[in-house]
């Protein structure tokens, strides 16, 4: 006869095999769930990051009959070379003083009197003036094998060192006037919000019609406060003006989203603590100070660090608006590498500088990690 015991354990083991059986149909379930997006992420995300390390030492091209070719660090020599040209100016034989032009200014050598092909100078062949300014009588040049990648570098770093403080800053004020509880904030809330929810491809064209200089909105708004005084400007048409435009319009766009992650942040902090303070008698800016910003402080980290990342990857803006354009015063390292990678067809050269701006990315997410790490 079978026992008690002996049917406990035939049920207990019946019981642990259909639970396994069910867990292993929960995991096969569940990758076969995951697969669309891990397919995805793989296909467009994973694999193309460690292809780009791959041809950023070859000289392949997108479309090409020739085979591709190792050729070591020659994309990266060319990105990151520069070099100091010294110019004494031209002086006459005869007399041994400065030769001057019609204006009375210096005349110095033609530069590419020693970037092209010049044997005595083989350190600057090939290279390309990026820059140039006096000391004296001396004309000081910058070379570089790619100018264009070193203004992208510039370009992008003044970008972000303008907008992730501004863009940070008005979203924490915004966020601290939409906290109040008075009538309708709600609305105000909305109104901030609204930028955010918009096609930033609709937004760049928007502004780019603000920005005209013949019928632009701005223009016409500034003549019409002016009394007409105000001369039109061509915004981002103007080399001085245009990369001020797009900052300004992307501080637009992007601070409403900024601001409900400040206002997220503020709605944490119990409001028992303003109670203390003012019955110590701390006045509005003390609040701020002592109360508010200290329980703010993981929301600030995440704020910067997002503003960060979306500054650096500026692109759409400048794809839109100006193309890189005038005088390539607004191209970026993100628009460089999808210009040379995809519409000059020369992959190792965009994947070349797509490796140089993660590391870029990189060292910056690490440095921001460090200094707003916990302190004891």
């Amino acid at each position: 006869m079978t026992t008690a015991t002996e049917i406990s354990r035939k049920r207990t083991g019946f019981w642990a095999t259909l639970s396994l059986n069910d867990r292993r149909t929960e995991v096969i379930t569940g990758w076969l769930m995951a697969s669309p997006a891990i397919f995805l992420l793989l296909t467009f995300l994973i694999i193309p990051f460690f292809l780009a390390f791959v041809f950023a030492f070859t000289n392949q091209r997108l479309i090409s009959p020739n085979p591709t070719e190792y050729v070591g660090l020659r994309n990266f020599s060319r990105l990151l070379t520069v070099r100091l040209l010294i110019l004494e100016p031209l002086t006459n034989e005869a007399t041994g003083e400065p030769v001057r032009d019609e204006n009375n200014k210096l005349i110095y050598p033609r530069v590419r009197e020693f970037t092209r092909n010049n044997p005595d100078y083989p350190q600057y062949n090939g290279l390309k003036q990026w820059l140039a300014w006096n000391i004296g009588q001396k004309r000081w040049v910058l070379l570089a094998g790619d100018p264009v990648f070193l203004r992208s570098l510039y370009n992008t770093f003044l970008f972000a060192l303008v907008v992730v403080p501004v863009q940070g800053g008005l979203g924490l004020v915004l966020a601290l006037i939409v906290n109040q509880r008075t009538t309708g904030v709600n609305i105000f809330r909305t109104i901030y919000f609204m930028p955010v929810v918009v096609s930033l491809v609709v937004v760049s064209i928007l502004w780019r019609f603000i920005y005209d200089g013949q019928n632009g909105l701005l223009n016409n708004v500034l003549q019409f406060i002016t009394f007409g005084a105000f001369e039109p400007i061509d915004w981002l048409g103007n080399p001085s003006t245009a990369l001020p435009a797009i900052m300004a319009m992307s501080i637009w766009q992007g601070v409403g989203f900024h601001m409900v992650i400040w206002l997220a942040g503020l709605q944490t902090i119990p409001p028992v603590l303003y109670e203390a303070a003012s019955v110590e008698g701390a006045n509005g800016w003390q609040q701020f100070r002592y109360v508010t910003w200290p329980g703010l402080r993981n929301t600030a980290v995440f704020v910067l660090v997002t503003i960060t990342m979306q500054a650096f990857g500026l692109f759409t803006q400048i794809d839109v608006m100006t193309r890189g354009g005038p005088l390539n015063a607004t191209t970026t390292v993100i628009f460089q590498a999808v210009q040379r990678g995809f519409e000059k067809q020369d992959i190792a050269y965009g994947s070349a500088i797509s490796v140089v701006f993660f590391i870029m990315v990189l060292s910056v997410a690490l440095i921001q990690r460090y200094l707003t790490r916990e302190r004891d």
